[in-house]
């Protein structure tokens, strides 16, 4: 196989079944389900972590969170970590980047040869953020994210709009010029939507709200006591039918319109004839409940949280519409596209290529993942509360333990949605020692996580203390202004 070119689109915060190819028959997504009719669809992908910036920092490295010490949102990934872009580039490829990355710190690039649009945060924790207008706190996991959700626009809705326009051009221009002197590009494009704000563009909400049903799964009766606190910290013990109706519906819609926007991308690279040339991926950095079980946003190992969409595409290695029940993660997918593009792996990584599964269903791979979530107490989303948490996924088994809290135990094969758990059940008592050493194999321990975050908040407090100070240069940041969010309820 020649090497392709490399089309990477990945969004943020998209539930993995609300998609027509995972089984949706309310959402449009008609360019996510070609990919998938003319791919392989994954059916079991995790992410690393259920929170952004960790997500992603371990799908650029490989890495597991605890492995490079980038657990919460305002983390640093040090700049001589390697990632798979800089693999890429020396495979002879020239990464580039539009559109969000959610890296903290100096290195805006970690990588890539060049970058377009910025993401929509400073650089540095410490310097303010913009103001959201009308949309202020609506982004965070908050009540206020469903009180105030519905129709009108969120700045993440008109960034995204901005990136696409721009990845477009750049596959036109500097995709086409590169393929002609038979060069092959590697172009990721990080989307905004369908992160909340639960906000939406009236036409798409109009067409979702009474069409999208209610949650299916409802509050367990013997809920767990992370997850109760969780939900009552948040101020979503109690959200009424209307605005749980109306948040969904908006979520559809920012759904929908993600989809077009991959469709804006997919058009320009079949304008430039690279259609069947290129590798292209679609992955999201972890998912959302969107009201199952009483929550929202991400934050747990439920499937609704850590599962994530992820479709490939490549005629001639990829055959076409069939799905894979393989369990892989977002740290194998960076591995995978590294040995499309002929490079060596990542040393001293934990994910693993998954390209002879996504080529052979019956090709061999331990079905085995990981994945974590930590924070330290500073947040104000996290109610003042410190939590150390890991999830090892085994075959049909799944094990969650909570730092001083029960843990959870589901078998998927007979409780796909998770409700009955196994954690006490005599029958299930070695599965359960097994499982628990695995999430310590690597040396992973809840004490020495919370050990190295109290050190590292007091570094990175004099960090954000200085940012605030200083006021240092940034870079790649797409500015808004507070007038640019709308609601129109």
């Amino acid at each position: 196989m020649n090497k392709p070119n490399v089309l990477f689109i990945f969004s943020d915060q998209h539930a993995q079944k609300v998609a027509g190819c995972y089984g949706d028959d309310v959402v449009r997504t008609p360019n996510i389900d070609r990919l998938a009719q003319e791919g392989v669809r994954f059916d079991n992908a995790y992410c690393p972590s259920p929170i952004c910036t960790p997500s992603r920092m371990s799908m650029l490295t490989a890495r597991w969170p605890h492995r490079q010490e980038c657990w919460t949102n305002d983390d640093m990934l040090r700049s001589d970590v390697p990632t798979w872009l800089h693999r890429a580039g020396e495979a002879g490829y020239r990464p580039a980047l539009i559109g969000r990355m959610h890296s903290i710190g100096p290195d805006q690039l970690h990588g890539y040869a060049e970058r377009g649009i910025g993401d929509h945060t400073p650089n540095f924790a410490g310097i303010a953020r913009f103001p959201m207008g009308v949309l202020e706190g609506t982004n965070e996991p908050d009540s206020v994210s469903l009180t105030q959700s519905g129709a009108g626009m969120a700045i993440y809705q008109r960034k995204d709009q901005d990136v696409v326009d721009a990845a477009a051009a750049w596959l036109r221009d500097k995709g086409a010029a590169r393929n002609a002197a038979g060069q092959q590009f590697c172009l990721t494009v990080g989307l905004m939507t369908p992160h909340a704000p639960y906000v939406v563009d009236r036409e798409a909400f109009d067409h979702y709200h009474g069409q999208v049903p209610p949650p299916r799964l409802d509050v367990p009766q013997d809920e767990h006591d992370w997850h109760r606190w969780w939900r009552h910290d948040r101020g979503i013990g109690e959200v009424s039918d209307a605005v749980r109706d109306r948040a969904r519906a908006a979520y559809w819609g920012l759904v929908q319109r993600t989809d077009e926007m991959i469709g804006q991308v997919l058009d320009a690279l079949k304008e430039i004839g690279a259609m069947d040339d290129t590798l292209i991926v679609y992955a999201s950095d972890h998912g959302d409940h969107v009201g199952e079980r009483g929550l929202w946003w991400k934050h747990t190992f439920f499937e609704e949280s850590v599962k994530v969409p992820l479709v490939m595409r490549l005629p001639g290695a990829i055959p076409a519409g069939e799905s894979r029940d393989q369990v892989v993660n977002l740290v194998d997918l960076s591995q995978t596209m590294i040995e499309v593009m002929g490079a060596q792996p990542l040393p001293y990584a934990d994910g693993k290529s998954f390209w002879a599964v996504a080529c052979d269903r019956e090709a061999p791979w331990e079905n085995e993942t990981f994945s974590e979530y930590c924070t330290d107490p500073v947040p104000s989303w996290t109610g003042g509360r410190a939590v150390q948490q890991r999830m090892i996924r085994s075959g049909s088994w799944k094990l969650s333990v909570y730092d001083g809290e029960p843990p959870l135990l589901f078998d998927l094969s007979t409780d796909p949605d998770e409700r009955i758990n196994r954690a006490e059940d005599p029958n299930c008592a070695e599965m359960f020692q097994r499982l628990s050493a695995r999430l310590a194999h690597d040396g992973w321990r809840p004490e020495t996580v919370a050990a190295r975050m109290r050190e590292r908040r007091a570094e990175k407090d004099i960090l954000a203390a200085w940012a605030r100070e200083v006021q240092p240069a940034q870079t790649h940041v797409w500015e808004y202004t507070a007038d640019m969010n709308r609601l129109d309820n």
